[in-house]
């Protein structure tokens, strides 16, 4: 289940992104989760002050 608390969040995305996904495409397939979701995620992370960083992989 993904956190709905946003700093749980940015916390398992980021996590999730670094072990598993080498990027967002690949962990909205391998986690199962639509564009829309997805970009809902990527909204709320943004309400919170990150970004994502592809050269990084990761929300910062």
């Amino acid at each position: 289940m993904i956190p709905k608390d946003p700093v749980m969040l940015l916390s398992y995305i980021n996590t999730q992104l670094r072990d598993n996904y080498k990027d967002l495409d690949a962990l909205a397939e391998g986690l199962d989760i639509s564009h829309s979701d997805l970009e809902e995620i990527v909204k709320k992370l943004e309400g919170i002050g990150y970004k994502y960083d592809s050269s990084k992989n990761s929300f910062t």
